[in-house]
């Protein structure tokens, strides 16, 4: 088996949750680096710039630099530039400022999916149907059931993405978890394969069952929403599982110790 060379580490619910740091998630990322080991921080979070969720890791101690933050708004800007697109978009007004390719009006060439809690009414929804019907792409920036704050669950993005897929007859292009080349395209950024990372989440659906996908280990945190999924069933498909990240060092060592 290979060494471990680089760790892919998921924001909430890993090293974070409920907007409170988890209990020895910077200490255990200062270790990682330690060890030698390249990081890349992977999140779904669709309704923000990276350099809002840069700061916003700060705050909780966390310092990660822009190169190893990963997130589907980078691959959206990157896709949709490169393809020449004119895109309807259903995305918070953040994003939206921040993508070249959106248009007032049709014909549109894609059709792009993120968080729009800010925007979504029944004529942009219709909108996006229409521009689907009439032979748009459907790029999402991720498809997550739900996601949690601290005052409770919220439905997530994937709820959007289902309908336009329902009504449409089609299935979008999801550019985040648990898409398995966004894990590669983190794997290859640290010059690795993915045979030497190891992804690690809370979530089963998304962290878990793409970094497999893709052909990463993986490690199952006992945080953020894996008491849900437990109780569905969802959990235990992981290589590993810790109760926090703040025993990934020592897992990591562990194994280090084995394939020695």
């Amino acid at each position: 088996m290979a060494a471990i060379r680089a760790v892919l580490l998921d924001l909430e619910g890993t090293l974070y949750a409920n907007a409170q740091v988890i209990d020895g998630a910077a200490e255990a990322v200062d270790e990682l680096r330690e060890l030698g080991l390249g990081l890349r921080f992977l999140t779904n979070t669709d309704s923000k710039t990276a350099e809002r969720i840069r700061t916003e890791l700060a705050g909780y101690g966390l310092k990660v630099a822009a190169d190893e933050l990963f997130t589907p708004v980078v691959a959206a800007e990157r896709l949709l530039t490169t393809a020449g697109a004119r895109t309807c978009a259903l995305l918070s007004r953040e994003l939206t400022g921040l993508m070249p390719t959106v248009v007032d009006s049709g014909p549109y060439t894609h059709v792009l999916i993120g968080d729009c809690r800010e925007t979504l009414d029944y004529p942009a929804l219709d909108a996006a149907f229409r521009a689907v019907r009439g032979g748009a792409e459907l790029p999402a920036l991720q498809r997550g059931r739900y996601f949690k704050r601290a005052d409770g669950d919220h439905i997530d993005t994937g709820a959007v993405v289902a309908a336009i897929e329902y009504a449409c007859g089609v299935t979008a292009r999801v550019l985040g978890k648990p898409a398995a080349d966004f894990f590669r395209l983190a794997a290859t950024s640290l010059g690795v394969d993915a045979a030497e990372c190891v992804v690690v989440g809370d979530d089963a659906t998304t962290d878990v069952a793409g970094g497999a996908a893709a052909g990463l280990r993986t490690v199952q945190v006992r945080t953020g929403k894996y008491a849900d999924q437990r109780a569905e069933g969802l959990t235990g498909n992981a290589d590993h599982e810790v109760d926090s990240v703040a025993e990934l060092p020592a897992l990591l060592r562990r194994l280090a110790g084995d394939a020695g």
